[in-house]
């Protein structure tokens, strides 16, 4: 079967360059539709509808980001598969993540009311925060299975190698979301539920258009067989990297929680101090992020295609633009970074406290753009389970650093120091890991990209 937009070209900086920077618009365009959502509910002038929408964002963001290992399985499988010119696999890695996303999003609807009660009990918002918030969710979590079944259509369009259908994608949803938010909202007069409706349509929208685009490319996931779909080796796979990926990203996410926890803790100017600079880091983390991408596409083609030279150029490609782009950003941060504090808070004690902490954050994507590089090389290979190892080890670095600054007293200069460490750690591990990784996993005796578990070697 022939492979219609995939693009198993040799890694080039102009490669690398067309791959990230079209995802690093796409991750851009997704804080808008937050401050659009927000600013519609807005006008209701309600701060409990206020309110409602932006812990059910935090809520949702918790729920689907926890499932984004999907995507980036999917975006490895698929460049391997690409790699290794073989587009029955293509439709078959799409048809395994359409089916997986499928059944997670009907158990989340299934779910939805233990889920709700959950959140809402460790939300601790007040009881009018609790009505809208309730209205919100019980209409958008029928977005779940459209959610995840576009993360798998995503993570199929980058492992072709077409980061331009990614960004339409995003692009698309964000925008029909928008739009029918204004309308619902402001027009219908349905509040926060019209907001969640709204997201419902748009990413069912997203998925409609995802198959669309996918069928022009060539793919037909649902006529893959059933049985075929059901293959126990290639759902042990499939699952493997979900499951290692997953344990990773929750990780992460613990390790960020636990950062604002006990910022919290140091009183309310330390927060919001931290809260402004936090923003510094993800603005960061749009650019990065692309990069991994890149990373993600280039390196799991060349494992398809048994290419160890095309493999570490493409390597070596992304980590030298990923710490490019890294050094330029923390460059900029430091120049802009008053102005920026200032546009954020009018408060002279955030602000005076931002600013002491200023460097360290800029800082921050530099260090950040070792591990973000590295975690695309690694989901490309789906080395995934050297990666959760590597991930547990930082953590549990990440936690002796948050212990030993506390007992010397060092306060919020030993939580940045401690989240530098982390990031840091994470990079050094997987440059420590990755030359015996690579020389196993294209060896002679290596078998090829299909058997499972070829390249879960640590």
């Amino acid at each position: 079967m022939s492979i219609r937009g995939a693009h198993p070209a040799p890694a080039t900086s102009r490669r690398v360059l067309a791959l990230a920077l079209p995802m690093t618009v796409a991750n851009v365009t997704t804080p808008l539709l937050g401050f659009v959502g927000a600013a519609v509910i807005g006008r209701l002038g309600d701060a409990a509808l206020l309110g409602a929408i932006s812990l059910g964002a935090v809520i949702f963001d918790a729920i689907f980001w926890s499932f984004g290992s999907l995507r980036m399985a999917t975006a490895g499988l698929t460049a391997q598969a690409v790699g290794a010119r073989d587009g029955a696999e293509v439709d078959r890695t799409l048809a395994r993540a359409l089916a997986a996303g499928l059944l997670v999003g009907v158990a989340i609807v299934i779910l939805q009311v233990p889920i709700g009660r959950g959140a809402f009990a460790v939300s601790g918002a007040s009881p009018a925060v609790i009505a809208g918030l309730s209205d919100y969710f019980h209409i958008r979590i029928f977005a779940a299975p459209f959610t995840l079944a576009n993360y798998a259509i995503l993570g199929s369009v980058l492992g072709r190698g077409r980061t331009d259908l990614g960004l339409v994608l995003q692009i698309a949803i964000n925008c029909v979301n928008i739009v029918l938010t204004l309308m619902l909202v402001l027009g219908a007069g349905m509040s926060v539920a019209g907001a969640g409706l709204a997201t419902l349509l748009a990413e069912a929208a997203g998925t409609g258009l995802g198959l669309v685009l996918l069928a022009r490319l060539g793919s037909h996931p649902f006529a893959v067989p059933l049985r075929v779909v059901a293959d126990p080796l290639a759902l042990a796979r499939m699952l493997s990297v979900n499951a290692d990926v997953m344990i990773r990203t929750l990780l992460l996410v613990a390790c960020i929680a636990a950062f604002s926890a006990l910022g919290a803790r140091s009183g309310d100017v330390v927060l919001a101090a931290n809260a402004v600079l936090w923003n510094l880091f993800m603005i960061g983390g749009f650019f990065l992020d692309g990069f991994a991408t890149a990373a993600e596409t280039l390196c799991g083609q060349a494992v398809g295609a048994r290419d160890a030279d095309g493999f570490r150029r493409a390597a070596r490609l992304s980590l030298v633009w990923c710490l490019a782009f890294g050094a330029a950003i923390a460059g900029a941060f430091l120049v802009v970074g008053h102005p920026f504090i200032d546009a954020v808070t009018t408060s002279p004690e955030v602000r005076e406290m931002a600013r002491i902490y200023l460097v360290p954050a800029a800082l921050a994507p530099f260090v950040a753009a070792l591990p973000f590089a590295f975690d695309g090389i690694y989901i490309g290979a789906t080395w995934t389970r050297a990666m959760r190892n590597l991930m547990v080890a930082a953590t549990a670095g990440y936690a002796l650093a948050l212990l030993a600054f506390h007992e010397l007293g060092l306060g919020n200069a030993g939580l940045w120091a401690a989240f530098l460490i982390l990031l840091g750690g994470r990079g050094i591990g997987q440059a420590l890991a990755y030359p015996g990784l690579a020389r196993r996993t294209f060896s002679p005796t290596a078998d090829a990209y299909l058997t499972p578990g070829v390249h879960q070697q640590t």
